[in-house]
């Protein structure tokens, strides 16, 4: 159930270049948040009203760990904070990813590999995950290699595959029954033309700009294959409808 709470900030480390994480002590969202959903995260600057929205990378009892890349003003402020100070955030939002039992390939790409993370730990059955990278800053590769083996591609080359994350899942071989994927659009829409290709099922976390996070504002549509039943309108809603979408669903 989606609540706006104040949280207390953890801690903060950064990872990588412009990437950083945190740990929110946030009870309630902790105790009901699902793998592939959201909260939107609110700064602390008045000049900057609207949240901030940003994948659940990993759920303890009592808290979460968000891992965001620094990509304006508002996540500046993030990487600025420091353990103690009080964050106000909205949550769970958004669907998030089903649980299936049948052999897995979870695909992340760039700021999408952090909700593959929680994903992974609770996924009851085998499991591969590739992590598409730019370079050999591998951010998460040390904790994915704790819950399933773990291909790496990077745009470089310097560590894994040469290439992006599809390059590395035929180069390394790898099967699965069920695909998840998180990550930037021409990446989904690759994956989700690989996964009609060879007919697995598929499941897309889209990456959009959000406003309200929850609906209101249609800031965040996509296009989908079917009409909205009320409206008429080939639309759906990432925050609200998503971010998780059977990849038939979706137009990208």
């Amino acid at each position: 159930m989606r609540e706006q709470i104040t949280g207390r900030l953890l801690s903060q480390k950064q990872l990588a270049e412009n990437v950083y994480s945190m740990w929110i002590e946030a009870g309630s969202i902790a105790r009901t948040a699902l793998p592939g959903q959201f909260v939107s995260v609110y700064c602390k600057d008045g000049a900057r009203l609207l949240p901030r929205p940003i994948s659940i990378c990993e759920v303890s009892d009592t808290a979460i760990r968000l891992v965001y890349r620094v990509a304006g003003a508002g996540t500046a402020e993030f990487s600025d904070w420091e353990a103690g100070e009080a964050i106000r955030l909205q949550g769970p939002l958004g669907n998030g990813f089903p649980l299936h039992t049948e052999r897995a390939v979870l695909i992340g790409g760039g700021i999408g590999i952090p909700p593959m993370l929680e994903l992974a730990k609770r996924l009851p059955g085998e499991k591969t995950m590739v992590a598409g990278y730019r370079d050999e800053q591998l951010f998460l590769y040390e904790t994915m290699k704790q819950y399933a083996p773990v291909v790496v591609a990077t745009e470089d080359g310097s560590v894994g595959t040469k290439g992006n994350v599809l390059d590395a899942i035929r180069e390394q071989g790898v099967t699965g029954e069920v695909i998840y994927a998180c990550g930037p659009t021409p990446m989904l829409r690759a994956v989700k033309a690989y996964a009609l290709e060879q007919d697995i099922l598929c499941y897309l976390s889209l990456e959009e700009r959000m406003a309200c996070g929850i609906g209101a504002c249609l800031a965040c549509v996509c296009r989908s294959r079917e009409a909205d039943a009320h409206t008429g309108v080939h639309n759906k809603r990432i925050c609200k409808d998503g971010p998780v979408f059977l990849a038939q669903e979706v137009e990208l």
